[in-house]
């Protein structure tokens, strides 16, 4: 029903020098073609890099957020993984990177991106839909062990209701799942039509006499008809959502808010 897959490349080799550069002066960086980029990881002092921007898009293509990159930084290969990449919202131009720096001994957590194969009969013969609950699942590895992706097939997938969990997913001796294995990952349900038909329902036409003088007696009223008070209005509690503790600056914001200095 599934399998991993792990991409058998090459050695990636991306070259980069020590940055000087910081604040308003990346622009002029990035106009020629340069990407600001940071290597952080633990036991690691931060570092600031300058990458060429078409060898990053280059390597990017290839290991995504999964797959060693070595950065040469001064003859010394510090092998890293993509933690983030930022791109400006509209250009859409290569903005920051981030580099988790990793130990080649060590086993880490990271996210690994699930690709789904196959045709669902549910789907095709059955009018069902396919609903992907999560699309990326939690795995610990070494960092050369991560796989690339993990392909799921929907084509057991027969019936409405059918799904594929974690515990679905294959074994393997060289990393571990760390989701919950009841975590559902592609479910079948059932096709529901929504109305389309507007509620047509008018409300009743409000009835306003007119308010005799001082002195005068207010006309009977008519039958049949009666004489309506204004609603009474009752005033509700507004919902008080919880406070929220701010999100920690990445090393990316915290390198656009230099820039923006």
């Amino acid at each position: 029903m599934a399998k991993t897959v792990k991409d058998k490349a090459d050695k990636l080799l991306l070259e980069a020098m020590k940055r000087e550069v910081f604040g308003k002066k990346l622009r002029k960086m990035r106009r020629d073609g340069k990407i600001p980029a940071n290597i952080f990881g633990p036991n690691f002092k931060s570092l600031s890099i300058t990458l060429d921007g078409k060898d990053f898009k280059r390597i990017y293509k290839v290991a995504e957020e999964t797959g060693i990159i070595y950065l040469n930084v001064d003859k010394q290969e510090i092998p890293a993984l993509i933690k983030n990449v930022q791109i400006h919202p509209v250009l859409h131009l290569l903005l920051h990177v981030d580099f988790r720096k990793v130990d080649l001994t060590q086993k880490i957590e990271t996210q690994v991106p699930i690709k789904l194969t196959g045709e669902s009969p549910a789907v095709k013969e059955k009018g069902g839909v396919l609903l992907t609950q999560t699309d990326e699942i939690t795995v610990e590895a070494l960092p050369q062990d991560i796989p690339h992706e993990v392909e799921v097939d929907v084509a057991k997938l027969s019936a409405v209701g059918d799904e594929i969990k974690i515990s679905d997913l294959p074994k393997s001796d060289k990393y571990q799942i760390k989701d919950e294995e009841d975590k559902v990952i592609i479910s079948i349900i059932a096709h529901k039509e929504e109305s389309l038909a507007p509620e047509t329902t008018a409300a009743a036409p409000e009835v306003i006499t007119e308010k005799p003088e001082e002195g005068e007696q207010a006309p009977p009223a008519e039958a049949g008809k009666e004489k309506k008070g204004a609603p009474e209005v009752k005033e509700g509690k507004q919902a008080q959502g919880k406070d929220e503790k701010p999100a920690e600056k990445a090393p990316a914001a915290q390198e656009a808010k230099k820039e923006g200095k």
